[in-house]
């Protein structure tokens, strides 16, 4: 019988202490009891009424729908930059512009969303524009602090990628933007999608930034969730979070299986560009062998 190891010992420790939290907050939102910490028996009537909580489920649709929009665009402005500061190495400002892409993984939320509330009240006296915040400049301020994610993800695929192809290609008389959308694009697809997954996770999660910048009828998940617990965690609470752990790991299965579909068939394409290659530098040199002529002494 193979021993454990300390080293596997502590990865199911580890596993352990990140998902059996989820995994009882999934069983006690069948619980039948309204109160939490005790057991009766199991029911789904939590589910159901959830479907009557008009409050908590506009909450829901509404985090889901900034979380995806945050993730779209924080994926198109994240590449941008990622694409900028990997293949222009050399411009002026260039470490200036790197490090505004990556301050927001360093500063805290506090400070970005005081620091966005400070800006929208000055542009609605300004401009009038925000008139109102709301999902909008929640949606702003979700994309400020998510591409800098993206773009750290794209860039450390951008760097391991063989430039000498997109080169290729350029040298065939395929325009820079046309190299982009069908070489590099699907070569950092993998990266594209984690980059989403994670845009998409954080703006669900996000409380701080939320709170500073959102207005009235603007309540997301996790706010509605926090004003929920202060007076005590309701089974509605339990029900709605499993719904939401069973919207996110179905996403990243999705993403995970498409990502892995791509990434299978561009090896594929590579290794029958490369059989295709050798066999055409076999045939002429086959071709190209001849018999010798007989010696005039034979």
């Amino acid at each position: 019988m193979k021993r454990w190891s300390f080293s596997n010992l502590i990865l199911v420790l580890g596993l352990l202490f990140i998902y059996l939290p989820m995994v009882i907050l999934v069983i006690y939102s069948f619980n039948d009891s309204r109160l939490v910490t005790v057991w009766g028996g199991w029911s789904v009537k939590w589910y159901v009424g959830l479907l009557d909580n008009s409050q908590l489920m506009g909450a829901v649709m509404r985090s889901l729908e900034i979380a995806l929009y945050t993730a779209i665009a924080a994926v198109a402005l994240g590449t941008m930059a990622a694409f900028v500061l990997t293949r222009i190495p050399v411009f002026r400002g260039r470490t200036l512009f790197g490090g505004l892409v990556t301050a927001p993984l360093v500063m805290p939320e506090v400070i970005t969303g005081l620091s966005l509330l400070l800006l929208f009240v000055a542009m609605a006296q300004l401009v009038g524009w925000p008139a109102q915040r709301g999902i909008v400049t929640i949606w702003i301020a979700h994309t400020t602090f998510c591409s800098a994610y993206v773009a750290v993800v794209v860039m450390a695929r951008l760097r391991e990628l063989d430039q000498s192809i997109e080169e290729a290609a350029m040298d065939l008389g395929a325009r820079p933007w046309k190299v982009f959308f069908l070489i590099t694009m699907p070569m950092i697809a993998p990266s594209l999608a984690a980059g989403g997954m994670l845009s998409f996770a954080l703006s669900l999660d996000d409380l701080v930034l939320a709170s500073f910048v959102s207005g009235p009828g603007s309540t997301t998940l996790p706010m509605e969730i926090f004003s929920a617990v202060r007076l005590g965690v309701k089974p509605e609470i339990n029900a709605v979070a499993s719904l939401i752990l069973l919207v996110v790991s179905f996403a990243t299965f999705i993403a995970w299986y498409v990502s892995r579909r791509t990434e299978k068939r561009r090896v594929r394409s590579m290794r029958q560009a490369m059989d295709e290659t050798s066999t055409q530098n076999w045939r002429p040199a086959a071709t190209n062998t001849v018999a010798a002529p007989p010696s005039a002494h034979s």
